[in-house]
């Protein structure tokens, strides 16, 4: 704890920061509070987004052993060109959203591929594409539990720290003050009698004088 000046001005300087403290700390706990219950819908929803795609797998398992021959199903046929993405807000914290992706196929012949391929194409597509909208969710968690420690540390320091530190150096102050005025009544109490012995000696010697 850092050492206080015994003042006045340093008391209204304490009193004053503990006003901000409090005022500030419902809305840090509302925050944090509101990115708990974000982060949980968005796992919610990155969790739905993964059965989603495994249920989709799903339907078409029996493609799955084709897929490792070259020859009918080559490799690279599918790839990412562009994967598309927005910005949102949530409790002041900036995150990504996923808006879609595009796809590039690679060139194979028609007559001769098993219009299967096709399908099972648009399917890899469907299943890369939930990947992705996956990812873009968990990128979101991630920067919401970063904001959601920084917040949480932020009303531990108020709760636990600044809070009870503010107050306690209010109460030193308060302590000191009144001591010192105390102490002053006293010495002001003393200083009048020791002028009233003074006099009243003043006068009894001056009775003996005449």
């Amino acid at each position: 704890m850092a050492k206080i000046k015994l003042t006045k001005n340093e008391l209204k300087v304490q009193k004053d920061a503990l006003k901000m403290y409090r005022r500030y700390l419902p809305t840090l706990t509302l925050k944090k509070q509101q990115l708990h219950a974000e982060i949980r819908v968005i796992e919610a929803k990155a969790k739905k987004v993964r059965k989603q795609k495994e249920d989709l797998e799903k339907g078409f398992l029996d493609w799955i052993a084709v897929f490792a021959e070259d020859a009918v199903f080559p490799k690279g046929i599918i790839t990412v060109k562009n994967i598309r993405k927005g910005k949102g807000n949530i409790a002041g914290v900036d995150i990504p959203t996923y808006e879609g992706a595009d796809f590039s196929r690679a060139d194979y012949d028609l007559y001769e591929t098993p219009l299967w391929v096709d399908i099972a194409a648009n399917h890899m597509e469907k299943a890369i594409a939930l990947d992705l909208e996956a990812e873009v969710l968990d990128e979101q968690v991630r920067l919401l539990e970063k904001e959601l420690l920084a917040t949480s540390q932020r009303v531990n320091l108020f709760e636990k720290v600044k809070i009870p530190e503010t107050e306690e150096n209010i109460r030193k102050i308060s302590v000191y003050m009144a001591d010192q005025q105390v102490s002053a009544v006293v010495r002001s109490k003393i200083s009048k009698r020791k002028i009233a012995l003074r006099n009243a000696v003043s006068s009894e010697r001056e009775v003996y004088s005449l």
